[in-house]
């Protein structure tokens, strides 16, 4: 099969290495150019990248795709199937009209829900227990294509977004390749997304970690697992900011009550008051300037003053 894969972060790699073992090497490789990274800013490619150079893959990295020989350099592959793996642009249609089979996409949701940017993040700050990966043909909605094949993932209690991507990434390649091979049988029929169970998982933004704490301690800790590996969730403390990397509800049957964001040391461990009258444990968090610590290790650098309160500004 004449396949042409484009992705750009670690989420597309699993995908783009099961498609070399399974037969389905791409003739060409799509993914953003370099990026400054680091003190010295030197460049540095993307994790697809990488992968394609250790598979000897041809590499094309437009900056645009409306950039000048683009479209002539893709249509000379002449592709039966693109297939896009968080690649970071939106495709074209010259492009999703190109191929005979489409262009396939994989999603990390189970569309029509978490169509967007963020889904892994939001499936966890929203609550839910399982989600799953998609795969779609790519048209001129945002994630609005026809599904092709389905998987569901369970949710744990502690995953964050981190860890949930790296599961969704396993099972989304293998989907893309169980998705290719029925395309070329013809057992798989395209069925339309029913726009009336859609939901919306925006990018990330600076702001959006920023925590309130009149939400309640279960809000909260969903928030603190969703926001890593970024922006992270945090606040202010004694005027600097402190994110915090790891929480969960106060599972203790010691009770206090605190005001939302007034802090209390509990023995070894360090809580938070929180809307509706619950409490948040904080696990490991990092002061402005300062490492990431353990509670305990944050609690022993700094004496806790009677009433001492988190702030939103």
């Amino acid at each position: 099969m004449n396949l042409i894969f484009c992705g750009t972060p670690q989420f597309a790699v699993p995908t783009l290495e099961k498609l070399i073992a399974e037969g389905f090497s791409p003739s060409l490789v799509l993914t953003n150019p370099d990026e400054p990274s680091g003190r010295g800013y030197a460049t540095k490619p993307s994790p697809v990248k990488e992968a394609a150079v250790r598979a000897g893959l041809e590499i094309f990295q437009p900056s645009r795709l409306k950039d000048p020989g683009v479209q002539e350099k893709i249509s000379s592959v002449q592709p039966e199937v693109i297939v896009v793996v968080a690649y970071g642009h939106l495709i074209p249609p010259w492009m999703f009209n190109l191929p005979p089979l489409g262009c396939i996409n994989l999603h990390a949701s189970l569309l029509p829900r978490y169509r967007g940017a963020a889904p892994i993040a939001w499936s966890i700050i929203r609550g839910e227990r399982v989600t799953g990966v998609t795969t779609m043909k790519i048209d001129q909605g945002l994630d609005t294509g026809d599904i092709l094949l389905q998987k569901e993932v369970g949710i744990g209690n502690e995953d964050t977004t981190e860890t949930l991507s790296e599961r969704l990434s396993r099972e989304g390649a293998q989907l893309v390749v169980t998705t290719l091979r029925g395309l070329l049988e013809g057992k798989i029929q395209p069925r339309p997304q029913n726009p009336e169970l859609a939901t919306l998982a925006p990018i990330l933004k600076k702001e959006d970690g920023l925590m309130d704490w009149s939400l309640t301690a279960e809000e909260i800790a969903r928030w603190v697992r969703g926001l890593r590996p970024w922006p992270v969730a945090h606040t202010l403390f004694r005027g600097k900011n402190l994110q915090i990397w790891a929480a969960r509800p106060w599972q203790s049957a010691v009770t206090h009550d605190l005001k939302p964001g007034e802090l209390k040391a509990e023995g070894a461990s360090l809580i938070v008051g929180c809307g509706g009258h619950t409490l948040l444990e904080i696990l490991e968090l990092q002061l402005e300037g300062r490492r990431r610590v353990p509670a305990r290790d944050f609690m022993n650098g700094f004496r806790l003053q009677p009433g001492e309160m988190l702030q939103r500004r």
